[in-house]
């Protein structure tokens, strides 16, 4: 059995990274760290509302479970 490898996100540390959760929610933030497992800490994080209106939240944890997409916005 292949042993499961660590996300390669530390490219992406300090870049504005946008996200699409499960549940329909989306937003954006600045990855400031993350575990094995893909649970990210981001800073600055603005949570998109389906309405259109930005809500600033600042520094959260998002479960690497409820992730569905990430990119960069910025060049690595």
């Amino acid at each position: 059995m292949s042993k499961a490898h660590p996300p390669e996100l530390k490219k992406f540390t300090d870049k504005k990274l946008p996200l699409k959760l499960n549940g329909g929610r989306c937003g954006q933030g600045i990855l400031w760290g993350f575990h094995p497992f893909m649970n990210l800490v981001m800073d600055e994080c603005v949570e998109m509302a389906t309405s259109g209106q930005e809500n600033n939240i600042g520094m959260v944890v998002m479960p690497g479970n409820r992730i569905i997409l990430l990119e960069a916005l910025e060049g690595v």
